[in-house]
């Protein structure tokens, strides 16, 4: 079986079981809904409905979050994409950009993700990041790596954006 491709990452600092990371810059294609059906839309995409009709590689994290009334769904393109070669969406609400580098903090969880786990993971990152005297903008992320189908050894992951780090 093919190994998927993960985002890539630099820790810069562990606190007690949080990381503190640097996320290189990467090409992410992006769906934004009323409903949470962004995957179907996204997988879709690298399926090949695409504009030039390119079938992309299935890589790992998926990127879910909601803003506002919005759930936004992201997947990571390949490394080999870049803003030149990657494939623009024919379809309204997909977005394909280059996300900048970030500097961020995550804390990992097991099993299924849901809105409990989701909240306490979430609650726990914010306090030790206060704890620390981190500043952040207090906007969690939730980060699946396994496939649906994966039953054992799940990882997801809570992941906040920080103002800065020293």
């Amino acid at each position: 079986m093919a190994q998927t491709e993960t985002q890539q990452y630099k820790v810069l600092k562990l606190i007690d079981n949080i990381e503190i990371r640097e996320y290189p810059p990467v090409m992410k294609v992006k769906s934004t809904s009323k409903s949470n059906n962004g995957f179907g839309k996204l997988f879709k995409y690298i399926s090949g409905d695409n504009e030039s009709g390119t079938k992309i590689s299935m890589t790992s994290p998926v990127y879910m979050n909601k803003e506002n009334e919005n759930y936004i769904m992201e997947f990571v393109l390949p490394k080999k994409f870049n803003e030149i070669n990657s494939p623009k969406a024919l379809k309204e609400n997909i977005d394909v950009y280059l996300e900048k580098k970030i500097i961020c903090a995550t804390i990992s969880y097991g099993g299924y993700t849901n809105k409990q786990k989701e909240i306490y993971y979430s609650e726990k990152l914010i306090s030790k990041l206060q704890e620390n005297k981190i500043k952040h903008n207090g906007k969690s992320k939730v980060l699946v790596y396994n496939s649906p189908y994966k039953i054992f050894n799940r990882k997801n992951e809570i992941l906040i954006e920080l103002d800065s780090f020293e």
